[in-house]
């Protein structure tokens, strides 16, 4: 596969980092294997997240072929550039198609980057989840490794300004270890332990983030559990609603 364009985008994303002394900490990025099919399930909190998701695969020499909207892929710019990366488009009025297509990819061998809250969440929670990640893992007989990414919300989320050129502004990206979903495994239980896991790598990485909002007009981009301003997460459907 070619990889043209790949490498030079992250080239220029590390080196716009490296100019704005952007503080970013990987923890657990052993886990992602060196080699074969995996997948990384990635909280979402920011329009940049899958730059960040996929600076945890460096240490193992990986690129992330993310799966995104497919109206990204009909864009000028974007289009060409997400293409060239061999990212997946998502077409969720055909979304069999979108699943054959990083089925393919993991079982020869890619890393597959998703977000299986499929949105961005407002209240910097892990909304509930989708099951796709959990039915790829099982399909393709691969790693489900779950991600979890703090900070990205300062630069560029739902609902707020860019403020793309902050100085030193810390990222936190925390990788967990790894489950390997049997086909015959229930599903909705592999689904409710993932969700899990991204939660908990998310208040680790909430716990131990080094800054604080500076004044109760920057508390947007801190969870209302942690007594910032973001909205609270909605209430979830009842534990017995089949809708």
């Amino acid at each position: 596969m070619s990889e043209l364009v790949y490498p030079p985008v992250i080239g220029l994303a590390l080196a716009s980092f490296k100019a704005l002394d952007m503080r970013i900490s990987v923890t657990g990025a052993e886990h992602i294997p060196t080699e074969g099919g995996a997948i990384l399930a990635s909280n979402h909190v920011s329009y940049l997240d899958f730059i960040f998701c996929g600076l945890a695969a460096r240490p193992s020499r990986r690129l992330v072929r993310f799966m995104a909207k497919k109206q990204i892929f009909d864009h000028a710019i974007g289009g060409p550039l997400m293409r060239g990366m061999h990212h997946i488009p998502v077409d969720r009025d055909a979304g069999m198609g979108s699943f054959r297509a990083a089925l393919g990819a993991l079982k020869a061998g890619e890393v597959v980057g998703m977000f299986p809250e499929a949105t961005i969440s407002r209240s910097f929670t892990v909304k509930p989840i989708k099951s796709g990640a959990v039915r790829l893992a099982q399909a393709a007989g691969v790693p489900l490794i779950p991600v979890a990414l703090w900070g990205t919300q300062r630069l560029w989320t739902k609902g707020r300004p860019r403020r793309l050129w902050q100085r030193r502004l810390p990222v936190s990206i925390r990788v967990g270890k790894p489950t390997f979903p049997g086909r015959r495994d229930d599903q909705a239980a592999l689904t409710v332990r993932l969700r899990e896991d991204m939660q908990r790598l998310l208040d680790e990485a909430q716990r131990e983030y080094p800054d604080s909002p500076a004044s109760q007009s920057e508390a947007w981009w801190q969870p209302a559990h942690l007594g910032g301003t973001a909205p609270e997460p909605p209430a979830e459907p009842a534990a017995d609603d089949s809708d």
